[in-house]
């Protein structure tokens, strides 16, 4: 199994990391993918595993990697995430059947609170009911399949929505009780409930067949009404 981390400016997260990923899966090909980190990111991973640079984008530096990794199974994680120990074994008994061509692992994050209690569980839930699997699962594909797909779809966003979507087309997804924990930073800082519908809004986007590029811009602006606006307003208020 190779495990694949895509990063960009995660100096202060990718020692844990990856220190973490190397002691509870040592028989793991691990590969972390360096999207053009401005910090020392890429020399504080090269310790404990084999860096790669890439252009800058997810889906790209996730494809990079599995370009470089050896194994039959590409197991793709967020820096930010904590991973169970139990995963490893319950992602092979699951590929043991041969119907079975990927899935994810039970997300729950770093914080309990009612916000992000409720956002685990419906993530959960449309990954069992939808075969929506997002990158906070932690996703694994078997190798054969990933090529075949071609890897990752190569978008601005929702890269791993779109993935999952043609894994679901081309054999089982399975869920497993094993779980992500993400971290909540991004969560917190924009206000829980805010983000929750603010990233419903940005997959409807998606649903309606809005450039990913334009959603990006948008997520990455964050969950504020009319952010050009307000950014136009600030400008004229300064001059």
């Amino acid at each position: 199994m190779s495990i694949i981390v895509p990063v960009l400016n995660e100096e202060a997260t990718i020692h844990t990391a990856v220190s973490r990923l190397c002691r509870d899966f040592p028989d793991c090909e691990l590969i972390v993918v360096d999207g053009g980190s401005t910090d020392a990111t890429a020399e504080l991973a090269a310790s404990h595993a084999t860096v790669v640079t890439s252009e800058r984008g997810r889906a790209k530096q996730m494809n990079e990697g599995a370009r470089h990794a050896s194994g039959d199974i590409l197991w793709f994680i967020h820096a930010d995430t904590a991973i169970h120990p139990e995963a490893l074994g319950q992602i092979r008994s699951a590929l043991a059947d041969p119907a079975v061509v990927g899935g994810g692992l039970t997300l729950r994050f770093d914080r309990r609170t009612p916000g992000l209690n409720y956002l685990a569980w419906t993530s959960n839930a449309r990954a069992r009911r939808l075969h929506h699997i997002f990158g906070d699962q932690a996703m694994f594909i078997r190798r054969t399949v990933f090529d075949a797909l071609g890897g990752f779809p190569d978008l601005a966003i929702m890269e791993d929505l779109e993935m999952s979507r043609r894994l679901h087309r081309s054999g089982r997804l399975r869920l497993l009780p094993a779980t992500s924990t993400a971290s909540s930073r991004r969560l917190t800082a924009h206000g829980t409930w805010r983000m929750i519908a603010f990233m419903q809004y940005l997959k409807l986007l998606y649903f309606a067949g809005v450039d990913p590029e334009a959603i990006r811009a948008r997520y990455a602006a964050g969950p504020r009404l009319f952010p050009a606006r307000t950014r136009r307003a600030a400008r004229s208020s300064r001059t």
